[in-house]
């Protein structure tokens, strides 16, 4: 590992944030606050990369101070540093409203993204008036889960993940994180191979893939786990503030 440490020159942390950043009651803690913090001061750009829109995320990124690019949505989105829109990558409105149908036909709950806000369980009188970013799938029932995952797949027109064990994020074909960093890469000059990339989850598997040093958490997936070059301790045990600390610093 020491020989592949002095490889590494990591210009950028990319940051997964539930699972990850944030603990289960969704904060940040203060190890983590330092982590990032110190990391900023020598430099280096940290990016917040989630699954999440800007309106769930801005709050912690403005409390971070972070001074970077945000991707949102799952790459859906991506924000420069002045919080304006650079990319944006829609869910075509009929495939929204097919996916709609899907859960009331096996009965599951679901939300949904747009441009304008989150949808939870409900859907707008006219889905065909609104720009789409993404549809999740919460399904308790591992049965359905596999059976709406197959249907999904045979449509050919969906980048698949999630972001827990029970649930399913649908965006646009071609549409991760690992994309929605290249983009923010090229902006400022340097490659996926000075990339830091860190989650837990399989929307964060494409990142953590690309990136030069791809870092699980201790509570990741094992699929995650098995992609990472290293794995950190826990969302709970700061494992944040322990890659930065152990790579970056």
């Amino acid at each position: 590992m020491d020989n592949f440490k002095n490889d590494l020159d990591i210009k950028l942390v990319a940051l997964d944030m539930d699972g990850t950043l944030l603990n289960y009651k969704g904060q940040i803690s203060e190890a983590n606050r330092q982590a990032i913090k110190a990391a900023q001061d020598k430099g280096i750009y940290v990016v917040l990369s989630t699954g999440r829109s800007l309106t769930t995320c801005r709050e912690h990124a403005d409390a971070l101070e972070l001074t970077s690019y945000l991707v949102t949505v799952n790459g859906s989105e991506i924000w420069d540093e002045k919080r304006e829109l650079v990319e944006r990558n829609f869910v075509k409105a009929e495939l929204i409203e097919w996916m709609w149908e899907l859960t009331k036909q096996h009965k599951t709950k679901f939300w949904a993204i747009s441009t304008e806000r989150n949808w939870h369980d409900e859907m707008p009188e006219d889905i065909h008036n609104i720009e789409w970013l993404k549809f999740g799938f919460n399904i308790d029932d591992d049965a359905t889960r596999e059976l709406i995952l197959k249907e999904l797949e045979a449509k050919a027109e969906f980048e698949l993940s999630n972001s827990t064990l029970k649930n399913i994020e649908v965006n646009p074909l071609g549409i991760n994180k690992a994309k929605g960093l290249g983009v923010v890469c090229s902006r400022l000059g340097i490659e996926m191979k000075n990339v830091m990339a860190v989650g837990d989850s399989r929307n964060d598997l494409m990142m953590i893939k690309s990136a030069g040093l791809g870092v699980a958490m201790g509570n990741a997936q094992d699929v995650v786990k098995a992609a990472a070059d290293w794995v950190t301790a826990t969302n709970e045990e700061d494992g944040v503030a322990k890659a930065i600390h152990t790579w970056v610093l």
